[in-house]
């Protein structure tokens, strides 16, 4: 009894594994968002990231602040002022007594063109100091269609274990049961402001009820935007077909490789039928010193996953666009005909 209730070590507490709650929603305040859109659509087209600072707090990510990254070319150097750049900023935080807790980054994008290995490659590195991250992503040229572009993006677990293991093979996706569609998962996003703020947004809040974005939703010109999805939407299309050329180039060298094979048992099945009759040892009907019985390995499915992702959120976007524009084309028309 007396050894039950003794005191456990700090070692044997950090041992004890944590269970941790599933991540349900990403608290943002409003200011971090205005900060995050100022940044992306100042330096649009080009592509920008910078660093959520928060807390983690049970199933709830709260980000309270974030500041750019500087635009860098791709140097060890530059890369290495970078990450200087970064401690020391988060050091100016910690002396101003601000949360300086790295809760993930956040990027901007082009029509919602994400989907890369880089991204993938930037969760694992998060993930190897941070228990949980999430990478929130902004695009510009979806928000001038009078919608705001905002998600909150995390790594599904069981992508995160095939990915640490570098298994991308079809029966290690059959046995997890991954779709392409699994790769990523979207986190709600709930804006949160004090209540010192949300008073004073009520009162600079004007007398009228119609806003800037209510006339950006009823632009009729949407071409520019459909044209430029349908191009990024073809590009796509050629990428998946040059991959499913890579299976099929794998498939063939496999059938090519199993007929060698049999070709190869048949004549040694032959050859020891007769040392049989001779009264001779018979031979090992394999020989795994030769070429034919190399196993092939299987392309990696990770960029097609990708891909076919990307396809279909071009195919969405597509969507509803398309989908907003008829309605604003038919009302339009009603105007008109009164």
């Amino acid at each position: 009894m007396a050894a039950s209730s003794a005191p456990r070590s700090f070692l044997q507490v950090a041992a004890t594994e944590e269970v941790v709650s599933p991540l349900r929603v990403v608290q943002i305040e409003g200011l971090v968002i205005l900060k995050i859109i100022k940044h992306c659509k100042e330096f649009s087209p080009a592509l920008v990231t910078g660093q959520l600072l928060g807390l983690d707090v049970g199933s709830v990510l709260e980000v309270t602040n974030c500041f750019p990254f500087p635009i860098r070319e791709e140097d060890e150097e530059i890369e290495a002022d970078g990450a200087n750049y970064q401690l020391e900023m988060m050091r100016c935080l910690r002396e101003v007594n601000v949360d300086n807790n790295t809760v993930g980054w956040y990027q901007s994008t082009i029509l919602g063109s994400y989907q890369t290995v880089e991204l993938i490659e930037t969760f694992m590195n998060y993930q190897e100091n941070i228990r949980r991250c999430v990478c929130i992503i902004y695009d510009p040229s979806r928000s001038n269609q009078g919608v705001l572009a905002l998600k909150a993006l995390k790594l599904s677990d069981s992508f995160m274990e095939l990915y640490r293991a570098n298994s991308f093979t079809g029966e290690k996706l059959r046995e997890k049961n991954l779709s392409w569609v699994d790769i990523f998962e979207e986190i709600p996003i709930k804006v949160s402001n004090s209540a010192l703020i949300s008073a004073f947004m009520t009162e600079l809040e004007a007398d009228t009820p119609v806003t800037q974005c209510d006339y950006d939703r009823l632009q009729l010109s949407s071409n520019p935007y459909m044209e430029r999805n349908m191009e990024f939407l073809i590009e796509c299309m050629d990428d998946l077909s040059m991959e499913q050329q890579k299976f099929q180039y794998h498939y063939r060298n496999l059938s090519r490789q199993q007929a060698q094979q049999q070709a190869w048992l048949q004549k040694r099945r032959a050859e020891n039928m007769a040392r049989k009759a001779a009264g001779e040892e018979p031979l090992p009907e394999e020989d795994p010193t030769n070429p034919i019985f190399k196993p092939i390995p299987e392309p990696s499915r990770l960029e097609s996953f990708l891909i076919t992702n990307q396809i279909a959120n071009y195919c969405n976007q597509i969507n509803g666009v398309a989908g907003q524009s008829f309605n604003r084309l038919y009302l339009m028309k009603a105007l008109h005909d009164n």
